[in-house]
């Protein structure tokens, strides 16, 4: 074998096809690893674009062995290992080409397509650079050839879409067609492969197998103390002793990783991933070889810092109760993005240049940056960046608090103004905001603003947060919003931009109490209640719009005392809404085969459907505008392209998706992505209910006679069909839980997995009042063998040969459903699909065994 580090351009060019074998599995890169590849691309064209000299990312290696040669043919590679990057690659530079067309830069587009992306003068199979799997092939070709059906909902398809995503966000927000071209050079030459070639006759499948043996291997802060104690020949027992033993000790292992890695960062290395801290450290370390002293000296500082990180992460162990209380609120937030400004203060409060008072307002203008863009959804994107910037950019002759408050403030870093903090509040859907344990923190500290005599102790009370406004509310509560309805509005849209937002939230230990229940009957239960905020809701006489915008104007302004904002605290004049950035956003992140409406996106986005709408109409070059249709899935008489397109009416371009209309133009509805469902798509944490995810301790009597009790008098001509099924399914080795609510939801469970490794997936989720049956692919997608697309796919197509059942391909992610109905008439075939269910996890626990 041999090896050389080459460039992607260099690597793909020529009259070549890189081949990928049957044996390795189908593409799997996820939004994860898809944004670390867009992160460390970022940091190369903003470097290539400011003239700094931009060093080539490390993206990996791919291992070849030649093909079968054919005279006259392409040159064949088998992809042995390196397929993931390859198939990413080659997807990026396909939305790229599909962005630069969109721009009108056909000489680009010919560019990458001809040099890049196809094998120009071959056809067939050969006419392709790169061919997957056959698995992946179509989705793949689909993209290369700018099919309609590009994008689909396979990881294939997502990835195509989060780079047309992020591409035309980086074009939005820098320097347009410049930015661009920077990419492209970016993704050609500056990406470095170390191109591993294998010899002809050699076993190819052993090749791979020794490659992704799964062995342990040293971590980075392993490979700087083995560095480290090779240069201390003579002090190295005792400094091993003293210093970093106790340090090892008390940190566990990936907190000294991470320590290691924050050492950099607040040295001013504020580019260094923690994938590199080993030869980083190294190459700080390298100049006092030699002299044992300075280097003891260096692990000596690196323990003290290890003393102060201790205090980050315990923070019982900072001695300052003002400091003490703002580490504690910054540990209860969760997440490491603040770790290098909080460990930077802590220095500065340790050498005497701060006071730890001054620290603790410093760290309090660090949890309302953080608290308020949450608030907001303002985007994630570039937050670790900032955070480790901040101790190499703070002013140093000011005071540590007025420093980090002026550094946060600055334009490009995004804190939320008063008005931007106060609107969001009244119309974000602030439940899909972040993580629970983020929305939780931010209502407790709501409740703690009331400054109450007899505080609640949040460590021991079990909460969570409630909606008053119920998510699946009974004809009572839409006879009530009906009262507040505005011209063209249904109560179920007006429930819909009201529901998740903060106004209509709280924390309540009596979910199950609570659940749907009529606003009567809730103000009992909320009036009992230790929480000043239940007791103010318990005190009003209606739930409706009124009341929620009332409460959320309340809450804003405690949020705003709670929370102080940036200098100024004005919003920016001439700066876009980011709402609008996310409404792009999720248009893009859409799979092809599906539609929304302009009420689902002004939910997501915390408009309404009227200036959604004008924003789409003067912007009719958005991706994915023509996917927005009204309420009844037709498309809007108002929608209008740019002047001089020669695009297709849009409901072309979607029966070309394949979105099915009815002879009326309406769209067909199991094909339409709800809020929720784009906000899954987008990588928020849409919560469930939690009367709609399974009970953790298997089947409960008392709750099976509530879901047989309600699925009879519901759906009485489905209710003997659906109980069949859930005998046939115990009989395959399966059981049964419930949820705990009013509705008690059922889930047929299995356990795949051995006594020491549970491993539990389900197929659906049965609802007896509303009658549905969801597929839930949005949790198999996590869960072997499920996690493979081909496998949903399966599912998803077993189940619809069923009459009745119609489960959109382009849901593969999310949770379709169909109604409990079918069971009526079609419980054997659907029994045949569970038979198939369990048989397939059977023999992927098999191989993992």
């Amino acid at each position: 074998m041999r090896a050389q580090e080459i460039t992607f351009l260099k690597l793909i060019q020529g009259e070549k096809q890189f081949q990928v074998p049957l044996y390795q599995r189908t593409y799997s890169w996820g939004r994860e690893q898809l944004t670390r590849l867009w992160e460390d691309v970022g940091e190369l064209v903003d470097q290539h674009l400011s003239g700094e000299s931009a060093t080539p990312h490390f993206l990996g290696s791919v291992v070849l062995a030649p093909g079968q040669f054919q005279a006259g043919g392409v040159q064949r590679w088998l992809v042995v290992d390196g397929q993931q990057r390859l198939t990413t690659l080659m997807l990026a530079f396909a939305a790229l080409r599909d962005h630069l067309e969109q721009m009108g830069d056909t000489r680009g587009v010919n560019r990458i397509h001809r040099q890049l992306l196809v094998n120009e003068y071959h056809e067939g199979l050969d006419h392709y650079r790169l061919l997957p799997t056959q698995a992946d092939r179509e989705a793949y070709t689909a993209c290369i050839q700018s099919r309609a059906e590009a994008g689909g909902s396979d990881n294939i398809g997502a990835a195509y879409r989060f780079f047309r995503g992020v591409l035309a966000e980086g074009q939005e927000a820098s320097e347009g067609d410049r930015w661009v071209t920077t990419v492209g050079t970016v993704l050609k030459d500056l990406l470095s492969i170390v191109e591993i070639t294998a010899e002809s006759g050699d076993n190819v499948y052993r090749i791979f197998e020794s490659i992704n043996n799964t062995g342990v291997g040293l971590s980075q802060s392993d490979l700087l103390r083995n560095y480290v104690f090779m240069l201390l020949p003579k002090r190295g027992e005792r400094v091993y002793q003293e210093l970093w033993l106790p340090m090892q000790q008390s940190l566990g292992p990936k907190n000294l990783e991470l320590l290691v890695w924050l050492d950099l960062v607040v040295r001013g290395h504020n580019k260094t991933k923690q994938s590199e801290i080993y030869r980083e450290q190294q190459k700080r370390l390298q100049p006092m070889a030699g002299d044992e002293a300075a280097l003891q000296r260096e692990i000596a500082q690196l323990a003290e810092r290890g003393r102060r990180f201790l205090r980050i992460i315990d923070p019982l162990q900072e001695p300052s109760p003002l400091l003490r209380a703002a580490l504690e609120r910054l540990s209860a937030w969760g997440g490491q993005t603040h770790y290098p400004l909080a460990l930077h203060l802590l220095d500065l409060v340790d050498d005497g240049t701060t006071t730890p008072e001054d620290a603790a307002e410093a760290l309090q203008y660090v949890e309302s940056y953080l608290v308020r863009r949450l608030i907001c959804q303002t985007s994630t994107t570039g937050l670790n960046r900032i955070f480790m910037e901040a101790p190499k950019e703070l002013e140093t002759d000011r005071p540590a608090a007025e420093a980090v408050r002026r550094f946060l403030s600055g334009r490009r870093r995004r804190w939320p103004s008063n008005e931007e903090l106060r609107e969001a509040i009244r119309s974000k859907p602030f439940y899909w905001s972040g993580r629970p344990p983020q929305r939780s923190y931010i209502l407790r500290r709501l409740e703690e603003s009331y400054g109450s005599s007899e505080p609640v102790d949040f460590v021991k009370a079990s909460l969570s947060v409630e909606h008053i406004l119920p998510q699946r509310p009974t004809s009572l509560w839409f006879d009530l919003l009906a009262e507040e309805t505005e011209p063209d509005q249904t109560p179920q849209e007006l429930h819909d931009l009201l529901v998740h937002t903060l106004g209509n939230l709280t924390l309540t230990g009596d979910n199950a109490k609570l659940s749907n229940s009529p606003f009567e009957r809730k103000q009992q239960i909320l009036d009992s209640s230790a929480l000043r905020m239940n007791q103010e809701i318990a005190s009003t006489k209606r739930w409706g719009k009124a009341e929620i915008l009332d409460r959320a104007d309340h809450l804003a302004e405690r949020a705003v005392r709670l929370w102080p904002g940036p200098i100024g605290g004005v919003k920016p004049t001439g700066e876009e809404w980011p709402g609008w950035a996310e409404l792009r956003a999720a248009l893009v992140a859409m799979p092809s085969g599906t539609w929304t409406t302009y009420g689902d996106v002004a939910e997501l986005v915390g408009s309404h459907p009227v200036p959604v709408g004008a924003y789409l109409g003067s912007n009719p070059t958005v991706i994915g505008a023509y996917r927005v249709l009204t309420a009844e899935g037709k498309v809007s008489p108002a929608f209008r392209w740019a002047d001089g397109s020669d695009r297709q009416p849009p409901q072309e371009l979607l029966t070309g998706e394949g979105v099915r209309f009815d002879p009326s133009g309406r769209a067909n509805a199991s094909q339409r992505l709800t809020a929720a469902e784009l906000a899954t798509l987008l990588g928020k944490d849409v919560a469930q209910p939690a009367a709609h995810a399974p009970l953790p301790d298997g089947e409960d009597a008392a709750a099976a006679e509530r879901f047989r009790a309600q699925l009879q008098k519901h759906w009485p001509e489905a209710s003997a069909g659906v109980l069949g099924v859930l005998d046939f399914w115990r009989l395959q080795g399966g059981y049964v839980t419930y949820g705990r609510h009013e509705e008690t939801s059922c889930f047929p469970m299995l356990d795949a997995g051995t006594s020491r490794h549970p491993h539990l997936i389900w197929p659906m989720a049965v609802y007896p009042v509303s009658g549905t049956v969801e597929v839930v692919f949005q949790y198999l997608k996590d869960r072997s063998p499920f996690d493979d697309t081909e496998q949903r796919r399966e599912l998803l197509n077993r189940l619809n040969k069923i009459d009745g059942i119609d489960l959109p391909e382009a849901k593969l992610e999310l949770r379709p459903s169909f109604p409990v109905r079918v069971f009526a008439e079609h419980g054997e075939e659907i029994c045949g699909v569970l038979d198939w269910f369990v048989h397939t996890a059977a023999l992927d626990l098999a191989r993992r065994a």
